[in-house]
């Protein structure tokens, strides 16, 4: 089902039993889908297996460590002319 914002907003716990009786709700603003109302269990086990951001830094490998092999060669020739 499809609410406006203001209307959800009125009719919040509304909106709630809908979600967890009917499944993800959708929430518009200005005849825009804006946002969707998923169940929390739902949610969590959609996002069980992502780590967080700062979680996929430090797990990064330390490229500062590195040793990269360059090529001598001088680069190609594009086929631009000036």
């Amino acid at each position: 089902m499809r609410w406006q914002l203001q209307q959800a907003k009125q009719r919040f716990s509304e909106l709630v039993r809908s979600t967890l009786e009917d499944g993800p709700q959708i929430v518009t603003r200005h005849g825009e889908d804006v946002v969707v109302v998923v169940p929390a269990g739902e949610y969590r086990s959609s996002h069980a297996d992502r780590p967080d951001f700062g979680e996929f830094l430090l797990a990064a490998p330390d490229f500062g460590t590195l040793e990269l092999e360059r090529s001598g060669a001088l680069p190609r020739d594009a086929g631009i002319s000036t």
